[in-house]
């Protein structure tokens, strides 16, 4: 079983809420997805789209292209964006210290799923994030 979804957005006037209601209707197509990896994959996706929503664009508003596919092992996204390269570092388990009034979001987000890459494709950010699929009980 695979299924594929996909979502185009500009923010603004979008924003991360289209994103959730996006993911909902995924969800509801796939009911081989658990509970526990919807919750812990959907705050990874609402966290990077976040992350490229208020980063990216430099405050002239960024294009997206998110894909969301899921099969019977793995979910994965993809979130495309029209912004600048940005300086990412992907640096796995540093999270910023207590006092820190930035930076969690993409450790967040690497916590949560097995995978994150970042690369520049054609002018794009390209995101993609992998989780997967616990096997029913």
């Amino acid at each position: 079983m695979s299924d594929r979804h996909d979502l185009e957005f500009t923010s603004p006037p979008d924003d991360v809420d289209g994103v959730q209601d996006f993911v909902e209707r995924v969800w509801a197509a796939s009911p081989h997805v658990g509970d526990m990896d919807r919750m812990a994959f959907e705050t990874a996706l609402i966290e990077l789209a976040s992350n490229v929503i208020q980063h990216a664009g430099e405050g002239q508003g960024v294009t997206c292209v998110l894909t969301l596919s899921t099969d019977d092992g793995r979910i994965t996204a993809t979130l495309s964006d029209t912004a600048e390269k940005g300086h990412v570092s992907l640096v796995v388990g540093e999270m910023p210290d207590a006092f820190a009034e930035s930076g969690r979001g993409l450790p967040l987000v690497e916590a949560l799923v097995d995978t994150m890459t970042f690369e520049r494709v054609d002018a794009r950010n390209v995101w993609t994030i992998t989780k997967a699929i616990a096997p029913p009980d």
